[in-house]
């Protein structure tokens, strides 16, 4: 969600006549865009904020701007007063009290009850930044903002607020746009994504004049995205167990530009650790899910490898988590074997339920302990997976070339590597596997003689 508010921010300074550069030193106007699902993300920001000090106190005209959820929406006053040389304070995904502040237009700006209302869009169609201009081939459409199912564990719903939906009309505009600019892939973004629309649906049930068919939700939008000239590939993250509906599979199944790659979080194995960290399923629950997106979307070819993969989360040394219930996290992704395991060490995030009523008492040496053993499985799991894939030709969207060779994915999202001297960028290819590992595989292009060309031509 961060890339996809900083490159609205760059393209909002570039119509004010701005130009980015590289180092901070050199700059008029900085944005530092900031996370903190995370102590590391939050302790980063903290640590780079203060190193823009000496550039402040050298060149005071330079304007720097604090964004993003190390500002939140509930106010900001705290960070003013341990950061006078901050200029300007952006709530997530608002651009506008940057803008009000370099033109000096109050209108502008909105207040952060507005800034909860609705997502900050400048006027106009959705341009990419100079830099990213015919270059950028995959990017992040932002889909749900903020949040509203709160785990204990988690700070979003308190520094992005609410949920809120956009409408279907803005983020069709915004993915026309960004194809008619050569993006060829869009990834739909929620903290829960799979929930679009709900809140939509909620706030018109006292509205006799729409009616329950009409309501917009994930697979709705997915089929209306479809339609759009020049876009090649639609994804979509992060997905709640609780809400991958039949309907969606169904979306997925049947549309051509719709990847099979679900990205789905358990983040625990153990029923009690699951209900301490208020997710609303059991391990059997998400057993069941995984099984049931196998079964809908896998088959499809004769290929070795899957035709379907799937991503999950998972957080150790969760409060009060025992060797036991961690056995049987362990247990569960050895069992399912997933493509790709997102993992995190639990950390406390001041403010939310976990911090409030549990204690943070695994010993973080135990912590990385376990984060290492499940590393380990992961990478074995991973490496089995992706050796059905030597020797098959799979099609890859190129996006970039990266010291010497072309970087794409395949449908299921697997990272290829091919060397060529072709300008692949943006280009969908028949790629055949001829090296695979963990996080990455290798490729060739097939030879003329293979697709059907004489050597002269």
């Amino acid at each position: 969600m961060n890339v996809a508010d900083s490159l609205r921010v760059a393209s909002a300074l570039e119509e004010l006549g701005y130009q980015s550069t590289p180092r901070a030193e050199n700059a008029d106007v900085i944005v530092l865009n900031t996370c903190v699902v995370r102590q590391s993300a939050e302790d980063k920001a903290y640590g780079r904020l203060s190193s823009l000090k000496p550039i402040k106190k050298r060149r005071p005209e330079v304007v720097i701007n604090l964004m993003g959820c190390l500002v939140g929406v509930k106010g900001y006053q705290h960070l003013a007063e341990r950061f006078p040389y901050v200029d300007v304070f952006s709530p997530p995904s608002d651009p506008g009290p940057l803008v009000a502040h370099l033109t000096q237009d109050a209108s502008r700006s909105l207040d952060l009850a507005e800034t909860e209302q609705r997502y900050a869009v400048m006027d106009g169609d959705l341009t990419l930044p100079l830099a990213e201009r015919g270059k950028l081939v995959s990017t992040f459409v932002p889909a749900v903002l903020g949040c509203s199912h709160a785990c204990t564990y988690c700070i979003i719903p308190y520094r992005r607020a609410v949920e809120r939906s956009r409408l279907v009309g803005d983020i069709v505009a915004d993915v026309r746009s960004l194809t008619a600019q050569g993006v060829k892939e869009i990834i739909l973004l929620g903290q829960i994504v799979d929930r679009y629309g709900v809140d939509i649906a909620a706030a018109a049930d006292g509205d006799p004049s729409t009616a329950a068919g009409d309501r917009s939700n994930l697979a709705r939008l997915l089929r209306t995205i479809h339609d759009v000239d020049g876009l090649e590939r639609i994804r979509f993250l992060t997905s709640h167990p609780n809400w991958m509906t039949d309907e969606l599979l169904d979306a997925v199944a049947e549309l051509p530009k719709v990847m099979p790659h679900i990205e789905v979080p358990v983040q625990a194995g153990d029923d009690r650790v699951l209900a301490e960290m208020k997710r609303g399923y059991t391990a059997d629950d998400y057993r069941r899910l995984v099984g049931k997106i196998r079964e809908r979307l896998d088959g499809r070819t004769e290929s070795p490898y899957p035709d379907v993969s799937i991503a999950t989360d998972v957080i150790v040394g969760f409060p009060g988590e025992s060797e036991t219930q961690f056995q049987r996290t362990y247990d569960l992704l050895a069992e399912l074997k997933m493509d790709v395991a997102h993992l995190a060490r639990y950390s406390t995030r001041p403010g939310t339920v976990a911090d409030r009523r549990l204690s943070d008492d695994v010993p973080d040496e135990e912590k990385w302990r376990r984060f290492r053993a499940l590393e380990e499985l992961q990478e074995s799991i991973a490496t089995e997976i992706n050796a059905g894939y030597l020797g098959e030709r799979v099609e890859v969207l190129f996006e970039e070339k990266v010291r010497g060779r072309w970087r794409g994915r395949t449908p299921t999202y697997k990272l290829v590597f091919v060397e060529s001297e072709e300008n692949l960028r943006g280009q969908l290819r028949d790629v055949t596997i001829t090296w695979t590992g963990p996080w990455s595989m290798q490729g060739a292009l097939p030879r003329k003689s293979e697709i059907g060309l004489g050597e002269d031509e």
